[in-house]
């Protein structure tokens, strides 16, 4: 791509958006920079990556096509004020931070720039993320599917809409955590049987890792590879039977259900910062 690449933060998140854009060549390291205002962050990331890192955000939107907000939910606010005069309608802002919705950066930077949400997770890391990507009211679909290409390479990415977003989150965007533990879980029940921990967290954790695959690379379905699986009779038909009459499956869905609220409610609270600050502004012009 012919566009530079400037990110906000450059953190653990940031960094595999920034590995995965290098390996995979559809950006070259003169076309990616980042702000850092953490030292070791910053010398871990130029060391790293060879791109140029500086301690001011204002530095690299004025050098940027594509800016990639990747910092902590609560600084946002704080940093769309400081870079809203150095922002341009050309420009495209990409944002991975949660409960930040579209409609809020684009009111905060009171211009009709491109704004793209992502959801990422920190699979990417390792290139086996999963990423779900939705645009805000001036956006393109070009420059949709020019972020759907960029997150592509930390593993899969998929369009969505921003209602979703929140659901998403649950289901993907916090999911890893839900998973290692129930891999946890099934390693130390491993463990109470007489295995070694971490050869029971490794038969778990591959084993996930397998079933995973399965599904995605398969096409079958998660009941469909139940039953492959199940011989009558036989031990996963006994393990099967207490997961059924358990209430696990309550469980993961309130899990699922409360973590979505959550998101829903850092974005009306987020819209509500904005919203009071910019109230506050117009008024003061008003008054002067």
């Amino acid at each position: 791509m012919n566009k530079t690449v400037g990110f906000i933060g450059a953190g653990k998140m940031a960094s595999a958006i920034i590995k995965g854009l290098l390996d995979s060549e559809l950006f070259t390291k003169e076309q990616l920079c980042a702000a850092e205002i953490n030292s070791i962050n910053a010398q871990k990331a130029e060391q790293e990556f060879g791109i140029k890192i500086t301690d001011k955000a204002d530095d690299v939107v004025k050098n940027s096509d594509i800016i990639v907000i990747a910092t902590k939910p609560f600084a946002v606010k704080e940093l769309l004020e400081k870079i809203k005069p150095y922002v341009t309608e050309k420009q495209i802002i990409i944002s991975i931070a949660a409960g930040i919705s579209t409609h809020l950066i684009e009111s905060a930077l009171e211009k009709n720039v491109q704004v793209i949400k992502v959801m990422p997770n920190t699979p990417a890391l390792l290139g086996t993320g999963m990423s779900a990507v939705c645009k805000g009211k001036y956006a393109t679909d070009e420059t949709l599917n020019l972020a759907i290409d960029m997150f592509s390479k930390l593993g899969k990415a998929i369009k969505c809409e921003e209602k979703d977003i929140d659901a998403i989150t649950g289901v993907s965007g916090s999911g890893p955590a839900f998973y290692y533990y129930i891999i946890n879980e099934i390693a130390r029940a491993g463990e109470k049987l007489g295995l070694d921990y971490k050869t029971s967290l490794t038969l778990s954790a591959q084993t996930a890792l397998g079933a995973a695959k399965m599904i995605l690379e398969t096409g079958l379905t998660p009941e469909e590879l139940i039953t492959n699986v199940t011989t009558p009779g036989g031990t996963t038909a006994e393990g099967n039977k207490v997961l059924n009459e358990s209430d696990i499956s309550k469980v993961l869905h309130e899990t699922v259900r409360k973590t979505a609220e959550k998101s829903e409610a850092m974005a009306k609270e987020a819209e509500k910062r904005i919203k009071l600050r910019n109230d506050t502004s117009s008024h003061s012009v008003r008054t002067i």
